[in-house]
């Protein structure tokens, strides 16, 4: 397709979108499974207009899935509002590390009985697919703020921790199959790509992304500087984070969602005798650079300003990926495998990974279900799977990699994206009736 044709073919693919937003919204259908089939329908199997071939063209496409899964965990990170020490927090960092090492442990165990994958590229399966997607399971997430629905919180912010926690499995495996060095007793492998690429990369993007809200919001409120240009401050602040964490050997995914945690949390700074905005007719009815220089409200102003640009960005980086996904089930051999596999995987494998993490977390029955369930699998998997294929596993390693991750992900899609509307209705249903029936008893 010549320059002009492609722009014409995305100029209707989003103003389509932006048509039929409101109608694909009432119905029982996310926006990713349209995706999808459209992505399907663009691929060699159908009109051959999109041919990403996951082996050939692995570099261009795991940088495609890295900038979209990086879009996404700042985002998230934005969005979430518990405080740090809140004792919410454990069951996000339970279900982000022990249900993650469950259900590697879990994959890789079938990896090397039922499917006679050799340990390395068993342990690389479990780590591929154990990542959840926190955009792709925003239908289940409850509001951003202070005091959001548990299940929620959890699926959003074990989304934004795992993809980060999912990297030490990954060189574990390389390691076992000869492509990453390990060190003498596996020392390497604990101390640097498990420990420090966890700690470092957390720690390195909660100070910047601390230090350089607070430095914005301290030009803006006490000398009208560094106004404007949000977005540039959304992506620098992501691009530095990631960068500075990969230089360092620490995770750049958990040093992104940590930055978007640290701004989210960056206080105002009020000085001495002044008072907040009127809020009679909303903070909307002031200018923005009123709000964006007031000490009362120059840290919202910037936070809402970079998370809507951010929003809006993670809304195309869904596009891009989901229909790619979609193209390339094309080369997605349809393994006899596949069949078993992914019903195991989404409906036992899960399940089982997440009621090994939720022990003594006071969960009720149907939380633990949702939780369970929505395990939704997507650009992380993506961007591990092509991660993979670059460091040259090839063969019937190669086959199976692509065939289990783009079905499970395919199907994962398909499977949440139908039942995320009416489960959450249900569930929220039975939430108003509990509190309802709580407020009657004595």
């Amino acid at each position: 397709m010549s320059l002009a044709e492609w722009s014409l073919f995305i100029g209707v693919l989003l103003v389509s979108m932006v048509l039929t937003g409101t109608l694909l919204g009432r119905l029982p259908l996310s926006s990713a499974m349209i995706y999808l089939a459209l992505g399907w329908l663009l691929g060699p199997d159908g009109t051959n207009v999109l041919r990403p071939d996951p082996v050939r063209q692995a570099r261009v496409l795991e940088w495609l899935a890295e900038a979209a899964l990086l879009i996404s965990l700042f985002s998230v990170g934005l969005q979430l509002g518990v405080p740090l020490r809140d004792r919410r927090w454990r069951l996000p960092l339970r279900l982000a590390f022990v249900s993650m090492a469950a259900m590697v442990a879990m994959v890789t165990a079938i990896g090397v009985w039922l499917l006679d994958l050799p340990l390395g590229a068993a342990v690389l399966l479990g780590a591929i697919l154990a990542p959840t997607d926190p955009v792709l399971a925003s239908g289940v997430h409850s509001d951003p703020g202070a005091d959001p629905d548990r299940l929620g919180f959890s699926l959003a912010g074990e989304g934004g921790l795992n993809d980060g926690a999912a990297y030490p499995f990954v060189m574990l495996g390389f390691g076992l199959l000869g492509l990453h060095e390990l060190g003498p007793g596996f020392v390497r492998w604990w101390s640097v790509d498990l420990v420090w690429a966890t700690v470092g990369g957390l720690a390195i993007g909660g100070v910047l992304g601390t230090a350089t809200g607070q430095l914005v919001v301290y030009l803006r409120s006490r000398h009208d500087e560094a106004v404007g240009l949000d977005e540039f401050l959304g992506l620098g602040l992501v691009g530095m984070a990631y960068g500075i964490a990969q230089l360092s050997l620490a995770s750049g995914f958990l040093a992104v969602f940590a930055a978007g945690l640290a701004l989210r949390r960056v206080r105002e700074r009020p000085q001495q005798d002044t008072e907040p905005l009127t809020v009679a007719a909303g903070l909307g009815s002031h200018s923005y650079q009123t709000r964006a220089t007031h000490s009362h409200h120059a840290s919202a102003t910037m936070r809402d300003s970079v998370q809507g640009f951010n929003e809006q960005l993670e809304k195309l980086a869904e596009l891009t990926l989901v229909l790619v996904v979609g193209a390339m089930l094309a080369y997605a051999r349809p393994l006899p495998v596949v069949w078993w596999f992914v019903p195991l995987l989404l409906l036992v494998l899960r399940p089982l990974s997440v009621m090994v993490a939720t022990v003594g977390e006071g969960l009720n029955a149907p939380q633990r279900a949702m939780i369970g369930w929505f395990g939704i699998r997507g650009i992380g998997s993506v961007f591990y799977l092509l991660l993979a294929l670059r460091h040259g596993i090839d063969g019937r390693v190669a086959d199976v990699l692509v065939s289990l991750t783009l079905w499970s992900v395919a199907a994962s899609i398909v499977a949440h994206g139908l039942t995320a509307q009416p489960l959450m209705h249900h569930y929220v249903g039975w939430r108003r009736r509990r509190r309802a029936k709580s407020k009657t008893d004595p």
